[in-house]
């Protein structure tokens, strides 16, 4: 049987995972009644405990293990519609407040999002409901008693997620390196979370506190602004394709212009992502992690850099 760690880390990293639960299980209850800040630190609770829970884990590829990482994506996947469209609606408000008018056409607009996101929530709390949290409590608890993973296992792990999640970032980079793809930033996005809940955990096991949780997260909040500028860009265009259809075209003219101004506005956080030097970000915070990882993704961002200024000069 693979021991535990030793006192002197297992002392930090048992208390961990047992804090990623924590967090998660808080939030559930108000998330089941709609409250969106609920929604939100629920599922970032979740996000992180998906992480963690294979790395800290004695047995990552058990059964109870293996059930668990599936409610919990399962989670994430209820709540992750209504918490888009609530942050769509938190947008559009601010961006009418801003334009300082107001139309019957601007106020469908906004009505058809609130009725959008009500039923989103509706069908959220449905959704959770039908999920087995119990049985995630249970296979969660035993994994806790099971004990975690001795010192050189984790640390492998960590080095495999690391190399994993840098070369995916790098070919995700290398590949972004001349054009605005909102997909593909919404998986970088993704890949640059994952590894900065990779680099809290090992910040964790290495007793450091270094700037790459922080790196990652800007980088990420970076992605998102992106990626919640296209989302309600890409929702007016649909109105308005259907508003024209149906012959509304004051509808479609108000929708279209908004639909403009946010995916201006989503190119333009992208613009100020690449001058930011995204490659730089992640190489710097690879660093505490080690330094196998780093040859993979110079390779595979090589293209960004040969191409980056010419990308934002052409938005």
């Amino acid at each position: 049987m693979t021991p535990s760690l030793p006192n002197s880390n297992g002392a930090r990293v048992s208390p961990l995972l047992k804090q990623r639960m924590g967090r998660m299980f808080k939030h559930l209850p108000r998330t089941l009644v709609g409250d969106q800040e609920a929604v939100h630190q629920m599922r970032v609770a979740g996000r992180r405990l998906r992480v963690t829970l294979p790395l800290l884990a004695r047995k990552p590829a058990s059964r109870r293990v293996k059930r668990a990482l599936v409610v919990l994506r399962e989670l994430a996947r209820a709540a992750g519609r209504g918490r888009e469209l609530d942050v769509s609606m938190e947008l559009l408000a601010a961006r009418l407040r801003a334009l300082g008018t107001s139309s019957p056409e601007q106020g469908l607009l906004r009505g058809r999002l609130a009725r959008a996101l009500r039923r989103s929530r509706r069908r959220m709390a449905d959704a959770m409901l039908d999920i087995e949290i119990a049985r995630l409590r249970r296979d969660l608890r035993s994994v806790v008693k099971a004990g975690t993973a001795d010192e050189p296992t984790i640390l492998g792990r960590l080095r495999e997620t690391r190399d994993a999640l840098g070369g995916a970032i790098g070919k995700l980079l290398g590949g972004l390196a001349n054009r605005f793809d909102p997909e593909a930033l919404y998986r970088l996005r993704r890949q640059a979370r994952r590894l900065r809940y990779a680099a809290e955990v090992n910040d964790v096991l290495a007793g450091q506190d270094s700037d790459a949780p922080a790196a990652l997260k800007d980088l990420q909040e970076c992605l998102g602004a992106v990626h919640d500028n296209h989302v309600v860009g890409d929702w007016l265009s649909k109105v308005a394709a259907r508003a024209k259809a149906r012959g509304q075209a004051a509808l479609a003219a108000e929708a279209d212009a908004l639909a403009e101004w946010f995916d201006e506005q989503s190119r333009g956080h992208h613009r100020a992502l690449l001058e930011r030097g995204p490659l730089q970000v992640v190489t710097r915070a690879l660093e505490p992690m080690g330094r196998v990882a780093l040859g993979g993704l110079m390779r595979h961002g090589r293209r960004l850099d040969a191409h980056s200024e010419g990308h934002v000069n052409a938005g």
